[in-house]
């Protein structure tokens, strides 16, 4: 997005906030360069413990859960997929009984997964340009965990 599109979307957000206070805007940043070289073989796998990390705390106090990843975060080379993991965290880590159901989209025709995504590059461009201005509007709705990045 331009830096006026960036500007717009992060006020529409916070309105939409405003307005619906039971919405939570998550992120979760990584700083590759301090992860080890035999976690990052499979990237995959660190973004599926990142969405553990970012999700499990919300999705293990309902009954049911809807995940709706774009297509491209489903398998990790290993096989096994990020509705698997998550699963495992719910019933065996934390044991509740959370049912959740996975339903891929492709972004071109999810509004939400699209919402996501200029989400994710407000947060990126903030973390990776240390550009505050437009991440700073949302700031007070955004709850950021940040991991390795010490």
């Amino acid at each position: 997005m331009s830096t006026d599109e960036r500007t717009e979307f992060a006020n529409a957000a916070k309105k939409m906030c405003q307005k619906h206070p039971d919405i939570k805007l998550l992120a979760i940043v990584v700083k590759k360069e301090n992860v080890e070289n035999h976690i990052r073989q499979d990237p995959n796998k660190l973004y599926n413990y990142m969405m553990g990390l970012l999700l499990m705390d919300e999705m293990s106090t309902k009954d049911t859960v809807t995940l709706v990843p774009d297509p491209r975060s489903v398998k990790v080379a290993s096989g096994n997929s990020l509705h698997d993991y998550l699963q495992i965290q719910l019933w065996f880590v934390r044991n509740k009984k959370t049912i959740l159901r996975t339903m891929p989209q492709d972004s071109k025709q999810c509004t939400a997964i699209q919402f996501a995504d200029m989400f994710a590059g407000l947060v990126q461009s903030r973390f990776e340009n240390a550009q505050k201005t437009d991440f700073e509007i949302l700031v007070p709705h955004i709850k950021v965990k940040c991991l390795f990045c010490k």
